[in-house]
């Protein structure tokens, strides 16, 4: 009798035999290819969740199928555990960020060593640690030196509920904070960029890596270069020192139909252009305008208004005097914080004007423009009319026409603006990297010396919600004396944008333990870029693009010698529950844990794997692991129940059916390899599915050897090995073979002995489908005919018919055409 599967006991057996044996520890190997292959770390929330399994698994499985073709492979796993819920749950719960989170990292490390994955956790890195974060400090210093750390005033997005200073990217449409979903204001604070913006052009190409076409396209959306002409309207205001008002524009031909102009509320010319009987509500305005986020003045789905401030502007190429306005839509950060208004030939225009009376001047004619009003605005291509000695020319010879004209009137010149702004890292925060920066009143800014690093977070900080840092009311922390000339000095008190973090924690982990430097030189020459790099699509402009911005200057400063960190990027979908994305405040958050426990990890797996294609996700359904689990169940009962060779079967008969299990076992071979190299787990679930039903239907036959039966079901183990590995691995030693199946090298298959002995012939009448014959792959076509006309089926339908034609595709059909 087969002893019962049970998975609780056979997978706490070999996650302890693996780490006794250190079977997964890897060092640099120059005998083997290498294979880095990264998930994205996860944050230390407190619990992994089925979402994040369905990122872990299937990479997991990945990671060790390129162990089994020979490859050296890296896995590592980590913890991102700097950022605002740590914080957050100080002021809420009355326990420090520190022991937040490690209480966190040890359940979440409990969890992760649950899948049963091929971590090297001798590599562990966890970013809130010192011996962490002193590397952190010492590449912003690196950045510092470059000049590509600067500090300047801005206005920032600021989330009054999480009191702190937000990215651009962290607010939500309709100008919400991501993590906690309050309405984002404006501030202005001096605060710490990153020049990201010097990278510009070379972040919008992903030339040598194999990315997805979605995520390139959004992060050259999110960069948004825009070719177009700087051109200028003159001014002329007593006691204003500025003659003109500079504008970009990707439509110069429209010049002509400039009605009115747009400055953003935040342009230092309002102020002075600002006539005094408008002064008041244009204050209001720009008050009003203070306590919109950016992306909600940026929305199109909002309706635009705006103030004129009472004074004009003068278009220099038809001499006429433009009213100058204020909008929330125009920004001070991008292009020049001024608009040219062309309200015939452009949409957003065309509404603006039609809500404040403003003219409509067409100036491109559409084809057949009669000289009528238009119904909406004109964006396409058309005739110049109404624009001086440029009439009749097409708009797209005009654009260089009037661009030529323009330079040389000294009124403009072509120029090239980004939608990207510099990467703001300055947090209003405690649990963050300190920023290694001194205020000295002599000395001005002074980088904290590298031999001082890490700054460390003081262990008394006091959280309370202020809307500042922690640090600045720790005198311990603030008080410091200044490296230069020793004057009593004021350390930096805000910290380091979490993301900062994140895009260098791979290099780490080639040399995790290296206290000389952030990473070791040979290390990491050995295991970067990293081959293979999986997680969520929503860290596209984030993580992602801050990332490759981090590798580009740091291989400019020499320290690497790659311009890209990910080679592949594969993005997985996301586990809906109810129809539902998973979310605590939705309640329907699944916890492994319990179907672990009742299930097996190799269950969670293997159904996770089988759920849907890994980039679109599926939803969770109890019913369908119960479906895995049954399979595994059979596999199990497959191997133990035994094989016996029945006697009573032709020497012609046996050789049939051991051809067909070959075949059949190459197959499968080939079809798991080819999924798992494509990251099709689903498919290669049900293809080892199918090969378990076959192999049951051979047991029960017993036509074929022992040996042969014996090769055929190492074959299924080792294929299920990635997929199942604690089942694999007992399944294994259970039939007499050498620890570990994992140290196995992958099975091959000759595609010569996975051809079909047999096809389907499909047999047609006018072109409708009548029969089917099963034939030798080497018939002929006048076989193919013959065995044809002979099917009583077919004859039915050829009986007073004509024969005008017989089409015949080899291997596959026979199509008569009757009349």
């Amino acid at each position: 009798m087969v002893v019962k599967y049970n998975p609780q006991e056979i997978e706490k057996k070999w996650q302890q035999k693996w780490a006794e044996d250190r079977l997964y520890e890897v060092t640099e190997d120059n005998t083997k290819p290498k294979w880095y292959a990264l998930t994205m770390f996860p944050y230390t929330s407190g619990d992994l969740h089925i979402g994040h399994w369905y990122a872990l698994a299937p990479s997991d499985a990945h990671a060790r199928f390129k162990r089994m073709q020979g490859y050296n492979v890296l896995h590592p796993m980590g913890f991102d555990a700097f950022g605002l819920p740590a914080e957050n749950a100080a002021i809420s719960r009355g326990i420090h960020p520190f022991t937040w989170t490690m209480q966190n990292i040890d359940n979440m490390r409990h969890q992760l060593r649950s899948i049963g994955a091929i971590y090297d956790w001798n590599r562990e890195v966890n970013t809130c640690q010192p011996e962490y974060y002193k590397w952190t400090q010492w590449f912003f210093l690196k950045l510092y030196q470059a000049g590509l750390a600067y500090r300047g005033k801005a206005p920032v997005n600021w989330c009054p509920r999480c009191q702190t200073v937000l990215a651009n990217e962290q607010v939500v449409a309709g100008g919400f904070c991501e993590r906690c979903g309050a309405a984002v204001i404006r501030r202005d604070l001096e605060q710490w960029f990153f020049h990201i913006t010097k990278y510009a052009d070379e972040l919008m190409q992903h030339n040598g890596i194999d990315w997805p076409e979605r995520i390139k396209t959004m992060q050259r959306n999110w960069v948004g270069k825009s070719v177009g002409t700087e051109l200028s309207f003159a001014l002329d205001y007593l006691g204003v020192e500025e003659k003109e008002i500079r504008v970009f524009t990707t439509r110069p031909d429209t010049i002509f139909g400039v009605t009115f102009m747009v400055l953003a509320p935040e342009h230092p010319l309002v102020v002075r252009l600002t006539s005094p009987e408008k002064k008041a509500e244009v204050d209001d305005y720009i008050a009003r305008v203070r306590r919109r986020s950016e992306i909600e003045r940026q929305s199109t789905e909002r309706e635009k208004d705006g103030v004129f401030i009472g004074a004009y502007a003068v278009n220099r190429l038809n001499a006429e005097s433009v009213p100058i306005w204020i909008a929330d839509y125009v920004l001070m950060s991008y292009g020049t914080g001024a608009v040219m208004g062309v309200p015939a030939h452009d949409e957003r225009d065309f509404a603006f004007a039609k809500k404040y009376d403003l003219p409509i001047k067409v100036v491109i004619a559409p084809p057949g423009w009669q000289g009528g009003e238009l119904e909406t605005a004109y964006t396409e291509p058309g005739t110049m009319v109404n624009s001086g000695q440029f009439n009749g020319l097409p708009s797209q010879q005009g654009m260089e026409a009037v661009s030529d004209f323009l330079e040389e009137k000294g009124w403009g010149k072509r120029a090239i603006t980004y939608r990207l702004r510099d990467w703001l890292i300055s947090r209003q925060r405690y649990w963050g990297a300190p920023i290694p920066i001194i205020y000295c009143p002599n000395c001005g800014v002074v980088p904290v010396p590298e031999q001082d690093l890490p700054v460390l977070l003081p262990e008394n900080a006091e959280f309370k919600p202020t809307g500042e840092s922690p640090l600045k009311y720790c005198e311990q922390f603030v008080n410091t004396t200044c490296p230069q000339c020793s004057s009593p000095a004021k350390r930096e008190t805000d910290t380091m944008d979490t993301f900062m973090c994140s895009s260098w924690y791979f290099l780490r982990y080639a040399s995790p333990h290296c206290d000389t430097a952030p990473f070791g030189a040979d290390e990491l020459k050995y295991w970067l870029p990293v081959d293979l790099y999986t997680g969520g699509a929503e860290h596209a402009v984030m993580h992602l693009f801050y990332a490759r911005f981090f590798i580009k200057a740091l291989r400019d400063m020499g320290l690497v010698d790659f311009g890209e960190p990910f080679s592949r990027l594969f993005n997985q979908g996301v586990i809906i529950v109810g129809r539902q994305k998973m979310s605590k405040s939705r309640g329907n958050v699944i916890i492994p844990d319990e179907y672990v426990s009742e299930l097996g990890a190799d269950a969670v797996r293997a159904y996770l794997m089988f759920v849907a294609p890994w980039e679109q996700g599926g939803g969770w359904d109890d019913s369908g692991i119960s479906g895995i689990s049954r399979w595994l169940n059979r596999v199990w009962n497959l191997v133990l129940k035994g094989y016996s060779c029945s006697e009573a079967v032709s020497s012609a008969i046996r050789q049939k059916a051991e051809r067909e299990l070959s075949r059949i076992t190459h197959q499968t071979i080939r079809k798991v390899t080819n999924d798992l190299e494509k990251l099709r787990f689903n498919t290669m679930i049900a293809a080892l599915m199918e090969f378990t039903n076959y192999l049951a239907k051979v047991r029960e036959t017993g036509v074929v050897i022992d040996s042969a039966w014996r090769g055929s079901i190492d074959s299924l183990l080792l294929l299920l090995a990635p997929t199942a590995p604690h089942l694999a691995e007992e399944l294994w030693q259970r039939i007499g073979h050498d620890y570990s199946i994992h140290n196995q090298s992958w099975p091959r298959w000759d595609e010569e002995l996975t051809k079909d002995e047999e096809i389907t012939l499909v047999i047609q009448v006018n072109g409708k489908l009548r029969d089917r014959i099963a034939v030798p792959v080497s018939i002929t076509e006048a076989e193919a005919r013959q065995l044809a006309l002979e099917r009583q089926r077919v004859k039915a339908y050829l009986a007073s018919k004509e024969v005008v034609k017989i089409i015949y595709v080899p291997g596959r059909l026979v199509n008569f055409v009757v009349r």
